[in-house]
Order: structure tokens, then C-alpha cells, then sequence
């Protein structure tokens, strides 16, 4: 049997909101029974790309993320909904049947991740599908990851060793979006945002920007380090860090005193410049 899940790398996301935009396309005035009812043409998204604006001047970027419906084995919305108005398929998707849930305004609170909507009209809960009724005529993905030029979004069997979506979760390399819910999530992601610590270094007798400089930073409860090397800018970035450690940064060239700095690490944070003297 089929188990369904989805991965979302973030890293190639350029937020062009084709998957919103082709989610829209698909089911916008569009009846699917027995797994939707349409979607209204504004206030839903089933799936929510969000952006968050990080760091501070001079050191600013954006990053995104996609919020569709998580498929959850352990889904809280089941739990509330009564006469199975909520049940996911053998295939592992979660659908809201769209007879017995309509009243189930309820539902809509019943989601820790947000991403039950509430159609007025129609007097029920929706939400994403993974475009069960595109799957169930032969489609290998979804409408969202259809359109997706970057291929941030990756959609397939976990079940089928040789599948791409099986290959990159056994490779460690995903997570899954707020494991605190103990949900048990089938969308699966690749470079979630978490803290960056940026800055560049200067050369304190030349004031020039000081290319090759290694930067380390240890992270003080692990005592694991990572290392970099500053661009031909003197910049430098370490990102996918964790808020609420304490790191050690060490700033070292040939010729120039090493410097350290020891960062109490709250958010995105930018350190200036970081002045080398000559030894």
C-alpha cells in the first residue's frame, strides 16, 4: 500500500507562490465529492507560504516557509471531530468528509498547525487534500508540487525505498515541523529557518576587508564546532543555529592577533565589524 508524504525544502524555496497560486487554480469553484467541496477565491490557503524577515542592517534576508495540511498519523482534528467527519485513507492522507462535517466549525481550532479553514458559505471546515482526487485518477503529485519550479516541494511513497521522497528522509537530513505537537506529521522538511550569527571582518592596520579569515564557532554545550571562511568581503555567516545557546566564535589569520567573542545567542544577530590587529 501507498503511504503518502511530502517533503519542503526550504533552501530552494524563492517564495514565487506557484503553489498557492496552482492550489487556487485546482480547487476554486471546483466540487470534488466525496473528498471537497470547492475552495472560496479569498481567506483560504491550503497552503500557506509564510515569509519572515530576519537580522538587522546591514545584514537582512528573508525566509519562507510552506504550511499545507500535515497529513498527521496522530492528527488532533480526528480526535475532535465526531461520526468520522475526519479520517485519513489507507494511503496515509487526511481528508474532511464534506456531508458529515459541515456545522464542524469546531474543527477549524482543532488544528495546532493552523491550517483548517472555515468556509461560511458552505458551513464547513477545508483544507489541503494533497489533491487526493488528482492521485486517485492516476496523477503522481499534487497540484503544488506540480507547479513548483525550484522543486522545493517533493511529494511521493515513503513506502517505495527508491522513491526520491524516501531516499531524502532516510538520508537524516529532514525534520518535521513542530515536534512538540506529537502529531506524528507527513510532511516532512529540509532547512527550516532557526538563528544565524553574521558579521565581517576588518584588518585593523590596512581598514581593508580581511578575506581568508578562518571563523569557528563552537557551540558551548556540545563543544561541537563548525568552520568558514570570510569571503573577499570579510563577511562571514553561520546559520542554523540555535536560540538560547551560548557559542564561542574565534577569529584567526596569520600575521594578526586571534580574537575571540562569546555569544549569548537570543536571535538573528548581526556583530559589526570585527577589528583584527597585527601581531
Amino acid at each position: 500500500m501507498v503511504k503518502y508524504v511530502m517533503v519542503a525544502d526550504m533552501t530552494r524555496c524563492n517564495a514565487c507562490y506557484n503553489c498557492q497560486l496552482a492550489c487556487k487554480d485546482e480547487h476554486v469553484e471546483n466540487d470534488f465529492p466525496p473528498i471537497a467541496m470547492a475552495q472560496p477565491d479569498s481567506g483560504h490557503f491550503w497552503i500557506r507560504l509564510e515569509e519572515k524577515e530576519r537580522g538587522q542592517y546591514p545584514w537582512v534576508k528573508s525566509s519562507y516557509l510552506a504550511v499545507p495540511c500535515q497529513h498527521c498519523d496522530d492528527a488532533p482534528c480526528m480526535k475532535v471531530a465526531k461520526n468520522n467527519a475526519i479520517y485519513k485513507r489507507p494511503d496515509g492522507i487526511v481528508i474532511i468528509d464534506p456531508e458529515k462535517a459541515k456545522g464542524m466549525k469546531e474543527l477549524v481550532d482543532s488544528c495546532p498547525y493552523k491550517v483548517i479553514f472555515w468556509n461560511e458559505e458552505k458551513q464547513l471546515p477545508q483544507k489541503c487534500t494533497f489533491c487526493a482526487h488528482l492521485l486517485d485518477k492516476g496523477w503522481k503529485e499534487p497540484r503544488c508540487v506540480e507547479s513548483c519550479p525550484t522543486d522545493a516541494l517533493v511529494f511521493g511513497d515513503a513506502d517505495d525505498p527508491n522513491s526520491k521522497v524516501s531516499k531524502i528522509i532516510s538520508s537524516g537530513k529532514t525534520e518535521i515541523l513542530h515536534p512538540e505537537f506529537n502529531s506524528k506529521p507527513r510532511v516532512h522538511y529540509i532547512g527550516l529557518s532557526k538563528t544565524f550569527i553574521a558579521g565581517s571582518v576588518v584588518l585593523g592596520d590596512t581598514d581593508e576587508c580581511a578575506e581568508g579569515v578562518r571563523a569557528t564557532l563552537t557551540d558551548q554545550s556540545t563543544k561541537k564546532a563548525i568552520k568558514t571562511i570570510t569571503n573577499n568581503y570579510g563577511d562571514f555567516e553561520f546559520e542554523q543555529l540555535i536560540a538560547g545557546r551560548t557559542y564561542l566564535m574565534k577569529f584567526e589569520l596569520a600575521g594578526y592577533v586571534t580574537v575571540s567573542r562569546e555569544i549569548n545567542l537570543q536571535t538573528d544577530t548581526y556583530l559589526g565589524e570585527i577589528i583584527l590587529k597585527k601581531a
